[in-house]
């Protein structure tokens, strides 16, 4: 059933972009600002285009000498800096809501390519996008949803025999090195399709042989290019180093909370993504594709090693399980199931004549008009930031170095920066792992605690007010209380020299004023 064009209803997947964009927009702006890691990038992408250059040693922290810094996200703090200039905050998360929207979207797209049923496919983006929310922060890893998700296209449509785009991968490689270190998933998905084809070479029939060794071949090849396109970035080779350095730093990955494994106490939605899986895999009469059990394995494995990378196994994983729940579907008997397949097919039959370029233009000028107008503003949360207390600092004009947590520090360097700097930020693979054991041992009151602020001449510490550190600190002589909220509290060293702000501030920070 062919129906004649209607421009002036939205396709469903025009549905997921409007939905999602104006959900996120409307209503969890302020969620997408969670992370004030959002702030720093905003810094660094102010500094690189005043100064044309990208940093090479860290401008945030107090230390001297200062530290080596492989700013890996630069483009992407150029765009955020750009956007921060034009739409402040507001449209930074709004900007980064559009491409969680558009990537929900072409998930839509990429699993009705493949002629699944409609129905099916609506069910398992929806399943698929609320499990990805997990990591939907305003910050450069959404970068990697959409590319990724783009040459996980890519790929499978070669593997299927439905277009060779492979010259796409470098081109889209070229750019998500440049904004973020998930790039290396592509290379991954690369590897892994190889290896899918490698079962069809053993195989009898001849014509299955030498096509699965003609895409090898090509993979091959798109891997040989892709390699040094990838070293196309301010740091050279160096960058492809970076994410392996990373994840093998066992204590930065164990002090970072988003890459922690996920929490299956939790209701999480990735849960029951897993277990619809399970499920539909061991029902299903057909064995999975090599290709397709290596992605699962691959990104369940990550997944389940760090919770940041379950919005990538929930875009592998939604084209194969939709792929064999309709397998189960087509396979099942009875009137309910022609009732179902033959609404299926309408409702088909219906999107492909719906929809147009307006549909998802319309939204993005509208928020965009509140913006502008005012109507729309977010900021960090001020209930949950240290939003007051750094008013103070700046009000008190506070003096020499501060101990801070890393939350806080990000904070204060989209706050006050230049004016103040940190002692530790959200960039813990910069600081590495003898900072963060620094501070780790003063947070735990560890033996020497005293020696690493005396040797850093700290003369302030900003810390949670309802942390453990702040309220043995509450207990000392040697360190005052001079503010104090629900969210920070500020202590200065007890010394003739602080004296004034001391006599001015510790009685209404005492009092909770």
């Amino acid at each position: 059933m062919k129906l004649k064009k209607n421009f002036y209803f939205p396709s469903i997947a025009e549905m997921f972009f409007l939905a999602l964009f104006l959900y996120l927009s409307l209503t969890k702006g302020l969620g997408m600002l969670n992370d004030c890691d959002t702030g720093y990038h905003i810094r660094a992408g102010e500094w690189i285009l005043n100064n044309f250059s990208i940093p090479r040693y860290d401008i945030f922290s107090f230390r001297t000498p200062a530290l080596p810094w492989t700013a890996h996200e630069w483009l992407s703090e150029v765009i955020m800096a750009l956007i921060h200039k034009a739409f402040g905050l507001t449209g930074v998360a709004i900007f980064f809501s559009a491409i969680i929207a558009l990537v929900s979207s072409l998930l839509f797209r990429m699993i009705r390519s493949f002629n699944g049923s409609i129905l099916v496919a609506v069910f398992i983006t929806l399943l698929a996008t609320i499990s990805s929310q997990i990591h939907w922060l305003a910050r450069p890893h959404v970068f990697s949803f959409l590319f990724f998700l783009l040459w996980y296209w890519i790929l499978e449509n070669y593997r299927q025999n439905r277009g060779n785009h492979l010259y796409l991968l470098p081109i889209i490689l070229l750019l998500w090195v440049n904004l973020h270190g998930g790039y290396l998933a592509g290379f991954i998905l690369l590897g892994i399709y190889i290896l899918g084809e490698m079962p069809a070479c053993l195989k009898q029939n001849h014509e299955l042989k030498s096509a699965a060794r003609r895409r090898i071949k090509s993979l091959l090849l798109m891997t040989g290019i892709c390699l040094p396109v990838a070293c196309i970035n301010p740091y050279g080779f160096h960058i492809l180093l970076f994410p392996f350095n990373l994840v093998g730093n066992k204590m930065i990955m164990n002090f970072v909370n988003e890459f922690m494994s996920p929490n299956f106490h939790d209701p999480t939605p990735f849960k029951y993504l897993l277990f619809l899986f399970i499920v539909v895999i061991s029902l299903s009469k057909e064995r999975m594709r090599p290709t397709d059990l290596l992605l699962i394995l691959a990104f369940l494995n990550m997944s389940l090693y760090s919770a940041r990378y379950i919005p990538l196994f929930s875009l592998v994983s939604a084209p194969i399980l939709a792929y064999h729940i309709d397998l189960l579907l087509k396979n099942s008997q009875g009137k309910v199931m022609e009732r179902y397949i033959k609404k299926s097919e309408n409702i088909a039959a219906i999107d492909s004549s719906s929809g147009g370029i307006l549909w998802p233009i319309i939204p993005v000028v509208g928020v965009t008009c509140l913006i502008v107008s005012g109507n729309l503003h977010y900021e960090f949360d001020p209930k949950i930031k240290p939003v007051a207390a750094v008013r103070f600092i700046e009000k008190a004009e506070l003096t020499g170095n501060m101990f801070n947590n890393d939350e806080f520090g990000d904070y204060v360097i989209y706050a006050t920066w230049p004016r103040y700097k940190v002692f530790f930020d959200g960039r813990s693979d910069m600081y590495g792992t003898k900072i963060l054991k620094e501070y780790l041992k003063v947070i735990g009151f560890e033996k020497g605690w005293e020696n690493i602020l005396k040797k850093h001449h700290i003369n302030w510490i900003f810390i949670g007010s309802d942390s453990h550190f702040s309220r043995v600190l509450a207990t000392r002589t040697d360190w005052s209380l001079i503010y104090s909220d629900k969210v920070a509290a500020i202590f200065i060293r007890n010394t003739p020299q602080n004296m004034a702000i001391i006599n001015q501030y510790s009685k209404n920070a005492i009092q909770g004023k």
